[in-house]
């Protein structure tokens, strides 16, 4: 039963979450954590940090994460395919759309009038996992400081994935 939940989930949202991995993550929060109450909100913030951590795309991550979590390797593994059938069979039809009409006008508008949308659900995600993971003061430090030294340096960001490793052993 886990399994098919797991697949169904995680399908579900791979078919609805348009824009990449960190749109899809207020949808898995909404999924696992407030209707199925497969983890709690640290849990979940927990396995997004590390999904975004570990390489690979964020939200097959999350899934593969949250399918262990529930079901073990097999349940890792039908989650994970759950995320990613869904988005490749709607890029190979896109694919095949665009490749036919890339001169089109309509779709030049349609993929004008998309781009902020995806831009909107991208600071909604970060809003929505800020509202559960900026939790105290020295969280709130760590994430301006690696904010600002994302927007002012050339720094590599996994430089400051590690940097915030260390701060957190040493401020909590």
């Amino acid at each position: 039963m886990i399994y098919w939940q797991l697949f169904y989930t995680f399908a579900f949202i791979g078919s609805l979450a348009f824009g990449g991995g960190y749109v899809m993550i207020p949808l898995i929060d909404s999924q696992v954590v407030e209707q199925l109450g497969w983890l709690t909100s640290m849990e979940f913030a927990d396995i997004v940090a590390i999904a975004e951590m570990t390489p690979g795309p964020i939200a097959i991550n999350t899934a593969t994460f949250v399918g262990f979590k529930m079901g073990g390797p097999i349940g890792s593994i039908i989650a994970t395919i759950g995320v990613v059938v869904p988005s490749f069979i709607i890029v190979m039809i896109l694919a095949k759309l665009v490749a036919r009409y890339s001169n089109s006008p309509y779709l030049q508008s349609a993929l004008g009038g998309i781009r902020p949308v995806v831009v909107g659900l991208i600071a909604s995600a970060a809003w929505t996992f800020g509202a559960k993971t900026l939790i105290d003061v020295k969280s709130w430090i760590i994430a301006g400081v690696m904010l600002l030294a994302l927007a002012k340096t050339k720094i590599n960001p996994i430089l400051l994935i590690v940097a915030s490793f260390a701060l957190g052993i040493l401020f909590f």
